[in-house]
């Protein structure tokens, strides 16, 4: 159960957050396969239960179990998708992008109701709770969420998927060659 983040600090203090881990799902594979100590922290945002699958056991099941080996493969192909949507989110895309893109199927698969705070939200985008509430009020507006105290609701995730995916709007007062 929880919320976790994975998230890496510099040795000047900024910070570099990750992944949003929700509770049933699992990290550390990739360290577990390359027989090396995790690079990244993982910080608890609320109450959470971890546990944990001994390296001896990971490795049985990945030499011996079909179905474990092929689960394996599908969830290292959704985090490298999930880091390639990161990269480019964080390079490239708008704040209003960057909340479209978190809120959607590739990082809550399944899930029509978040239990997540704006707060929880910022600290996963990378952008502050006063952008993260702002983007999501227009949302609300849209009716692309509904927003309740420490949740999120996805009404329209087609909505949300376009959102993530529109041109991003050109900024106030830029002006253009002609």
């Amino acid at each position: 159960s929880g919320l976790v983040k994975l998230q890496s600090q510099s040795e000047d203090g900024r910070l570099s957050v990750f992944l949003g881990v929700q509770a049933g799902d699992w990290f550390g594979e990739g360290s577990a396969l390359k027989s090396e100590p995790r690079r990244y922290d993982v910080v608890a945002l609320r109450d959470t239960r971890l546990l944990c699958l001994p390296r001896d056991e990971f490795d049985a099941l990945r030499g011996d179990s079909l179905a474990f080996s092929q689960f394996l493969v599908a969830h290292l192909n959704m985090r490298l998708g999930q880091a390639m949507a990161i990269i480019e989110a964080g390079r490239i895309r708008s704040p209003e992008q960057r909340v479209a893109l978190y809120l959607g199927q590739m990082f809550w698969p399944g899930q029509r109701r978040l239990s997540l705070s704006q707060e929880e939200l910022s600290q996963l985008i990378g952008l502050s709770r006063q952008t993260v509430n702002k983007v999501l009020k227009t949302f609300e507006r849209r009716a692309l969420v509904s927003l309740e105290f420490g949740r999120i609701g996805i009404l329209d995730g087609a909505g949300l998927l376009a959102a993530a995916h529109a041109p991003a709007a050109p900024a106030q007062g830029a002006g253009g060659l002609k």
